[in-house]
């Protein structure tokens, strides 16, 4: 015979001698549709799919139900009623995909009825009657279908397809060919379906004997509880409202939040257990009990201990170090003092977030840390109000409840890279944080109640002071940190970076050393850096390196790294710092440069040639120093009779001015003596001497203004050989912060006006 097409559902489960009605829409089931109208003589192979998703042929069983239709009628509603009669269990065979829908061979499976088959007969029977009895949802009207069946496989069927089981507990029975195992399998869901109903009766049992009157909730209560109860599960919320009271009692925190607290305790009492506003009293009670509300450290009563704890951590930043010790000096005279509102600003690596943590350490206080850089949210900050789904405190709360008491140290890191746009602008939620007049009366919007700040030692850090907003800046004690000196990163490592990474390295002193040379080459020509993150990995390669050597060559048990051994090690040299040459040069003047890197030399050279009087510019200056450019060749011209320059030159050549390394930015004015230096000594004719170095910003009268980062400057000019140093007067202030071992080698020579640097370099 032909091939019958398949039909296929994935909801129900059509079993032999059993009829299904079924309501289809013929503008969805499309399959439905095209199976009803194309069917031969109203045959079908019915079957349902192993997975569901999408159909392809292995997802067929290997049997299935042939299967008849009926009737077929449409109904008011706009579907298609039909009535399905299943025939009996088929072996499909040979199927075949014919476009949207799939047909099929089949042959009919052949039962033997044996003697297993009629003793099982009877078993289900009985089976089935103490089931119809016991169970309330089960009617007796099936037993009256039963009648006239004789055979166990018809039996099976038929109880199946009444049985109240999932479908995909159903469909099982399609499959599973051997009458004996069809009644077991029903047998077992039977008695496995008695157990719950009987587990529900002992509950209902047990609830109405407790129950007093009529009261609902009360009845559903108890009900949940001995549920519970039988699955051992004992964490029901009376139990948890008797745990969060106990909490309550012993918080130390003043009466009005104590209240608080005990309204929504009273509230989640009452809520019912299925109110989608329990989850969230529940969390908002978790947060204010955990909450340290009057909970605080003790803070160090020795003033030496805190500072050798400051001082075996970091090396220098005695300003920070000194505040700390004025602000503990302070408390302990008074006994009552705000903490402090620090702001340590500084180039990335010079130990801004590691000194916060060492800070706190002396003190013996906990440490909290956020960091705010990319905020956009202000409610990253003071939190979001309850009535949101899934709302939180803001980030400082959370740091607090971290911290778990009252005076942490709090670490605000990165706070000059928040971002305002149009969620709002958390720099200004700060405010109230960072504010010491009002933040003992921080208001969280979650928390919804007054927290006091008071006692907690904020220490903020930025990069960039100025992209701090000024209201902001306002409140904060601004301490900078400048990049460090060679010779300054040349004590952290050999206090602390490379006894730290001998001990990573799990190496000893008398395996490995390292000399001053060798790490000043590091730091020199194999870092470029304001910080020491780059030396630390520097350093830890090299150590690296040596523990391969020790373990491929144990006949050396000693290695000594200097300067030359660095080379070897770690290839060749990635910077070069500008160094100063004896050659003489005319229109050639050593500036002085300033980097978070460090200090460097600046030669700037300028060269006259034939042309109309215009001035050239390169070296990729920026608007500030192409004007300082301008400012200097005016000033000449001004002046040109007192520095005895002839007019003719200014006329009849061009001058151009270049300032090496072009591939580099460099703007900022305090090169302007250095360029009226240069430009006189090119129309004089004159070699400046090249040991000499100068940096400070000049105006059109000819005064010397005075110019920032003179101690890396000095450093940078140290390193290159320079001898004698010209800086504004105004910076004399500043040689006190030069390193003695530094100043002891160069001449300093301090100007005012232009006048003296003329007569000091052109006799």
């Amino acid at each position: 015979m032909n091939k019958l097409l398949v039909l296929i559902i994935n909801d129900m489960v059509i079993l032999p001698n059993n009829e299904v009605r079924i309501e289809y829409d013929n503008n969805f089931d499309k399959q439905m549709v095209d199976i009803v109208d194309q069917i031969d003589d109203n045959l079908m192979i019915i079957v349902n799919p192993i997975d569901e998703g999408d159909i392809h042929l292995t997802s067929f069983p290997k049997y299935g139900v042939l299967g008849r239709l009926k009737l077929k009628m449409n109904v008011p509603n706009g579907k298609t009623r039909i009535v399905i009669e299943g025939l009996e269990r088929v072996e499909l065979s040979s199927i075949t995909e014919e476009g949207n829908y799939f047909r099929a061979d089949y042959k009919e499976v052949i039962v033997d009825d044996t003697e297993d088959s009629k003793n099982y007969f009877n078993l289900l029977m009985k089976s089935l009657e103490t089931y119809v009895a016991k169970v309330p949802y089960m009617g007796n009207a099936i037993m009256s279908q039963l009648n006239g069946v004789d055979n166990l496989n018809d039996l099976c069927d038929l109880v199946a397809s009444f049985l109240p089981i999932k479908y995909d507990d159903k469909k099982k029975y399609v499959t599973i060919i051997d009458p004996v195992s069809r009644a077991k399998a029903l047998m077992e869901d039977m008695n496995r379906d008695l157990k719950f109903v009987e587990l529900e009766q002992k509950i209902e049992s047990e609830v109405e004997k407790e129950l007093e009157d009529t009261q609902k909730e009360y009845f559903l209560r108890e009900k949940i509880k001995l549920m519970q109860k039988e699955l051992g599960d004992g964490n029901n919320k009376e139990t948890d409202v008797e745990r969060l009271t106990k909490k309550v009692s012993k918080l130390k925190c003043n009466a009005k939040v104590k209240e608080k607290i005990k309204r929504e305790l009273d509230r989640y009492e009452s809520l019912n257990s299925n109110s989608p506003e329990l989850g969230m009293v529940r969390e908002y009670l978790d947060w204010m009990i955990n909450l340290p509300w009057n909970n605080f450290t003790k803070d160090t009563d020795d003033l030496v201990k805190v500072k050798n704890i400051l001082d075996s951590s970091h090396y220098a930043l005695e300003e920070v170090k000194d505040r700390i010790l004025e602000y503990l000096a302070v408390k302990q005279n008074t006994n009552n003092l705000r903490s402090p509102i620090l702001c340590l600003v500084g180039p990335p690596g010079v130990g801004k977030t590691s000194l916060a943590l060492s800070i706190a350490k002396s003190l013996n206080r906990k440490a909290a840390k956020i960091s705010v850089g990319g905020i956009n949210d202000e409610a990253e900050i003071v939190g979001h109000r309850r009535t949101y789904i899934g709302a939180n405190p803001g980030r400082i709360i959370q740091g607090i409840r971290k911290a778990g008491t009252t005076n942490p140290v709090f670490i605000i890191d990165e706070i000059d890279k928040m971002t305002k746009d149009i969620k709002g602008d958390p720099a200004s939620s700060l405010l109230e944080v960072l504010d010491p007049e009002q933040n003992n009366k921080f208001s969280d919007h979650y928390i919804e109640e007054d927290f006091d700040l008071s006692k907690v030692m904020f220490i903020a850090t930025a990069n960039y002071v100025e992209q701090i907003p000024y209201e902001l800046r306002d409140r904060l004690e601004v301490i900078n940190i400048s990049s460090y000196t060679e010779y300054e990163k040349l004590d952290i490592a050999k206090q602390h970076l490379v006894p730290k990474e001998l001990d990573e390295h799990g190496l000893t002193p008398l395996q490995v050393q390292i000399d001053d040379d060798a790490i000043m080459t590091l730091i020199r020509y194999y870092t470029k850096e304001a910080g020491v993150r780059e030396l630390e990995r520097m350093i830890a390669t090299l150590f690296r390196k040596i523990v391969k050597k020790i373990l491929l060559n144990k006949d050396v048990v000693f290695y000594n790294i200097d300067s030359k051994m660095i080379e070897e090690l770690l290839g060749k040299k990635k910077y070069y710092y500008i160094e100063n040459d004896s050659s003489k040069e005319i229109g050639v003047v050593n500036g002085m440069a300033y980097t978070v890197f460090g200090g460097d030399i600046l030669p700037i050279e300028a060269t006259l040639f034939k042309g109309k009087g215009e001035l050239v510019l390169t070296g990729s200056l920026g608007d500030v120093m192409q004007e300082s450019c301008h400012i200097a060749l005016d000033y000449i011209k001004a002046n040109m009779e007192q520095f005895g320059i002839d007019s003719k030159l200014f006329e009849e050549n061009d001058i151009h001015i270049h300032v090496p390394e072009g591939a580099v930015n460099k703007d900022g004015p305090s090169a302007g003596i250095t360029i009226t230096t240069t430009l006189i000594s090119l129309f004089k004719k004159y070699c400046v001497d090249k040991s000499i170095a100068m940096t400070g910003e000049i105006t059109l009268r000819g005064r010397i203004l005075g110019i920032g980062g003179l101690k890396e400057k000095v450093i940078g000019a140290h390193r290159a050989n320079i001898k004698k140093i010209i800086i504004p007067k105004e910076n004399e202030k500043d040689l006190d912060e030069i390193p003695k071992e530094i100043k002891k080698d160069l001449k300093f020579i301090l100007v005012d006006n232009y006048l003296d640097v003329y007569k000091k370099i052109f006799k």
